[in-house]
């Protein structure tokens, strides 16, 4: 069977992380959502995305698929419906549509009149909103740790470290290096992937994951539900946050019930709130909306698309959206919303330069020995363009 991962009704939610990504590549716990169902279905699955992303993000169609909501972290018991659906037969729990079988791509915004429904009633996460990635998060790295370390032997646990809990809930991975820190256990499993280092000092309190090739850094304060992404740095203190890949927070000061993309860095003592001092729930910018929204959540920070940094000693209010490719820096609380590739902070904001935008994620892919190619670029002009319309 073609399986098939589109982006489904709640795309525009998920932005600022959608505009480079399908929803289906957003990191949700220690896997993303794609590898999670690529492991599951035990077939690699395509991408039904934005014409713009398409070159990046391939569609794979054949005259049998089945077409599968990306937003959805999958269960055994969901996949066990789909694969049971026959050709023009969608898989719904009231209005949202799981899962549809057919031999051409439909509308992502269809409603599926021609299809036979079948209906169910089987609980599931989805990803609907920003703050549903940290939120859910605790629940997904348990989830992703038991998929991952199944039938799995850890390597050796080093007797320097200091551990409260269960150490079967600890998986390091091989050529990981963890020496000297703290791992507590004792309100979920910690995740250690493969050549990543956890130095000495460090203080870390379970669901937690940290990808391949990524650093905790000395004296760091970790609580629960945090996930760092592959080759990411961090330090100082992270509570409930998930930094999805290529990203630093090499230096001190805090970041909670947070979600920053990838190619991101924070700059030295930056800093999130993430209560307000009414104790009220959080107002989000909506791109779908196009206006503040409420997330039903007191606890939410920063909210941070690709490529975007700070400079040191920057303080984000509790709430914020920063888009792709923004520059942010100056004394006091920065605006709730910054678009898309703007440069400055609370003395004012300005475009930044296209040209200069592109010249600074060429840079920063080549530390990583990686290339920031055409299909890259073009990407960034199409999101520039979007933003200074």
């Amino acid at each position: 069977m073609n399986y098939i991962l589109f982006d489904g009704p709640n795309r525009d939610k998920l932005l600022p992380f959608t505009f480079t990504r399908p929803v289906c590549e957003i990191r949700a716990g220690i896997l993303t959502i794609k590898e999670k169902w690529d492991f599951l279905l035990e077939s690699k699955t395509s991408i039904l995305t934005e014409e713009y992303l398409s070159t990046k993000f391939h569609l794979k169609l054949t005259s049998d698929n089945i077409f599968i909501d990306g937003s959805i972290i999958p269960t055994n018991e969901l996949i066990d419906l789909i694969t049971k659906l026959e050709n023009n037969q969608c898989l719904s729990k009231g209005d949202h549509i799981i899962a549809y079988r057919s031999n051409t791509a439909e509308p992502i915004n269809s409603e599926f009149t021609s299809f036979n429904r079948v209906e169910t009633g089987l609980e599931y996460i989805f990803i609907e909103n920003t703050w549903d990635i940290f939120r859910f998060n605790p629940h997904t790295i348990e989830s992703d740790f038991k998929l991952l370390t199944s039938d799995k032997l850890s390597s050796k646990i080093s007797n320097t470290n200091n551990i409260i809990g269960d150490t079967a809930q600890i998986f390091i991975e091989d050529g990981a290096n963890v020496e000297y820190a703290y791992l507590n256990t004792t309100d979920g499993p910690i995740y250690i992937g493969k050549d990543s280092h956890v130095m000495e000092g460090s203080k870390i309190r379970g669901p937690f994951a940290l990808c391949n090739n990524s650093t905790i850094k000395m004296d760091a304060k970790i609580y629960s539900g945090t996930t760092v992404g592959p080759y990411s740095k961090v330090g100082g203190e992270v509570s409930n946050s998930v930094i999805f890949g290529y990203s630093n927070k090499g230096h001190d000061g805090f970041l909670g019930n947070s979600v920053i993309g990838e190619w991101c860095n924070l700059g030295a003592d930056t800093n999130t709130s993430n209560l307000k001092n009414t104790y009220d729930f959080v107002r989000l910018w909506s791109y779908d909306a196009n206006t503040f929204v409420s997330t039903g959540l007191q606890f939410c920070g920063l909210i941070m698309g690709d490529h975007s940094k700070s400079g040191i000693n920057t303080m984000f209010n509790t709430g914020t959206v920063v888009g792709v490719s923004s520059n942010i820096y100056g004394a006091g609380f920065q605006r709730n919303f910054i678009p898309s590739f703007m440069w400055g902070g609370v003395s004012g904001l300005k475009p930044f330069n296209f040209k200069k935008s592109v010249d600074v994620a060429i840079a920063v892919f080549k530390r990583r020995n990686k290339d920031f190619n055409d299909t890259e670029q073009n990407i960034f002009s199409h999101l520039y363009a979007l933003s200074h319309k």
